[in-house]
């Protein structure tokens, strides 16, 4: 095999990262979707010939996508298997979330890059398009019991053939939405980046030649592995265990337990997930392969230093069972899959905490509010606005965790609120942080935000939520203290509402002129709160992050009627046991 000096493979990677970069950008500027245009809830990559490992993925991109992209792909290897006839251009669509997916929403297509008549990598594009069917517009029902209600699934389907686009599917696809044309401007997104990536990949193929580009794909995951390794041997041996709990399924409000066992042998790790709740009714379980993906991603969190792709988890044993919400088959509805992906992050954040506790950070917010407002415009003409919202990130042992970030799970954007309000018939009220909702701690959590937003349609607006964090606050790791519960309203005529479930909402409808508020989550503390400087606190109390209260409650910090540090108070306070 063609063996590559550090430097070339450096350039090589660069050149390989660019096309997935590249592809990227192409869809974000020519989807329909704002969360694809600017959210950027998709991704593309390139992926192993034969077993559809990651090979190279982009930079802006959603991490949990390239996770699961790996399995999606080896589904569309193992359909050629079967049926062959195999051709340069070919293209699978599909949004089947046990075979490689997320949820419904979540569409892929998959190409190969031929090369003298043979696959040598496949590239993939994903993204979310805005509505697919289903019983609730924008797909996130929060009461469905089976898939059948999120929406309709597709399996991997040869959408384009010998480079021609097969009609019929785009009829089907068009008649089982409410927003035909938004999907329709995002296929040919997707569509329009996989050419530029066929086409810039045979250009370096051409130009570097096709054995070179297979040896530094190659050295790129033997890399990989070898800095995974040297990571988790350095990591004292052990069994670390964290439980955490979903605030109920949609359906029934009941916990859910996401338990992990983490142990630490040499240079490999195992996950078990086998003490975590069995599926559940509602739409808060996950295929395996998304459970994988979620730990790939937390992973990639702690071990900045790992290059992303397949060869970080040659040293990771998972152990998670089909008798666990992590591994459920179809039809079990998986709409809410954000929600326990984050929660599964957590629990390796928790457990990573004991392992390695100065290198710990407190618990991100850890809830999209996955938020859909619905309803009609003149001429009946369908409108559907789906949203996901920021919170806080946990503090670390540097710094504060960051105020109104995205979580964990991507690198996606907060849709700009003028966006929102161009498209659909709504205002925002208000968007703001929200005061007092980070984790106290020596390193405080992250600001969640505050988000009003009120129905400006003649006929009002339909609404429906699946979020979390409403009974389970984000936990602070070392002393650090647990960050604000999240909090859902909506006006009636009798007043403002909290929903039943918490963080579940559906069956709700406003008049023009009525609001929904959400309040999300802070970040977990870092560290003992009363070992903050008092100057820092001094600084929140007047950006208005934290309370006059909240200092001397949580950070034992007293404050003249001026504002002002009373020292003296302070040293008192923080002297008591």
């Amino acid at each position: 095999m063609t063996t590559l000096d550090p430097v070339t493979l450096a350039v090589l990677n660069g050149r390989l990262v660019q096309i997935a970069d590249e592809m990227d950008a192409t869809l974000y500027r020519s989807a329909f979707n704002p969360i694809i245009a600017e959210a950027h809830d998709a991704c593309h990559g390139i992926y192993h010939a034969a077993t559809g490992a990651t090979l190279v993925q982009g930079t802006s991109g959603l991490p949990i996508f390239v996770g699961a992209m790996a399995f999606a792909v080896k589904a569309v290897i193992d359909k050629v298997e079967r049926d062959g006839d195999l051709a340069p251009g070919d293209t699978y669509l599909f949004n089947d979330p046990y075979a490689g997916g997320t949820h419904l929403n979540d569409f892929r297509l998959v190409r190969p890059l031929m090369r003298g008549g043979r696959v040598f990598a496949w590239i993939a594009s994903v993204g979310h398009w805005l509505d697919i069917g289903g019983n609730v517009p924008g797909n996130y029902n929060p009461k469905a019991t089976e898939s059948f209600q999120e929406g309709v699934r597709i399996p991997p389907v040869k959408l384009i053939r010998a480079r021609i686009i097969q009609q019929d599917i785009i009829d089907i696809l068009a008649a089982n939405s409410r927003v035909p044309q938004s999907n329709w401007g995002d296929l040919n997104g997707q569509i329009n980046a996989l050419d530029l990536g066929e086409r810039r990949l045979h250009e370096l193929l051409d130009e570097s030649g096709d054995d070179t580009i297979a040896a530094a794909f190659a050295a790129l995951s033997s890399r990989a592995e070898a800095l995974m390794r040297a990571n988790i041997a350095a990591l004292p041996d052990g069994t670390y265990s964290y439980d955490d709990f979903l605030d109920n399924d949609g359906v029934t409000d009941a916990p859910l337990r996401i338990a992990l066992d983490l142990t630490i042998a040499g240079d490999r790790m195992t996950l078990d997930f086998s003490r975590s709740a069995r599926p559940c009714e509602g739409p808060l379980n996950i295929a395996r392969s998304t459970a994988i993906a979620s730990c790939y991603v937390a992973l990639k969190h702690i071990f900045i230093d790992v290059p992303a792709n397949a060869g970080c988890l040659v040293p990771i044993e998972f152990n998670i069972p089909d008798t666990t919400l992590l591994a459920v088959s179809a039809p079990r509805p998986v709409a809410g899959y954000t929600e326990t992906i984050l929660r599964v992050i957590d629990v390796i954040f928790g457990a990573f905490s004991k392992a390695a506790p100065e290198r710990a950070q407190g618990s991100p917010f850890a809830t999209i509010n996955a938020l859909s407002l619905a309803g009609w415009r003149e001429q009946r003409q369908r409108w559907i606005m789906f949203c996901f919202f920021g919170g806080g990130l946990g503090g670390n042992p540097e710094s504060d965790g960051l105020n109104h970030s995205n979580n964990p799970i991507s690198t996606a954007t907060i849709p700009p609120v003028e966006i929102l309000e161009s498209l659909y018939p709504v205002m925002f009220t208000q968007w703001a942080l929200r005061p007092d909702s980070g984790g106290p701690g020596r390193n405080r959590g992250g600001l969640g935000a505050i988000y009003e937003i009120e129905a400006l349609a003649d006929d009002g607006a339909d609404v429906f939520l699946i979020g979390e964090r409403g009974k389970y606050p984000p936990f602070g790791v070392n002393g650090g203290k647990a960050a604000a519960l999240n909090r859902f309203t909506h006006e009636t005529d009798q007043g403002a509402k909290n929903p039943p479930l918490v963080s579940k909402v559906t069956d709700i409808r406003i008049r023009r002129g009525q609001k929904v508020r959400l309040e999300t989550p802070g970040g977990g503390g870092f560290g003992d709160p009363a070992m903050r400087e008092p100057d820092r606190v001094l600084r929140d109390v007047r950006l208005g992050y934290i309370s006059p209260e909240a200092a001397r409650r949580d950070y034992k910090v007293a404050l003249n009627s001026d504002g002002s540090l009373d020292t003296g108070a302070t040293t008192k306070a923080r002297a008591k046991p």
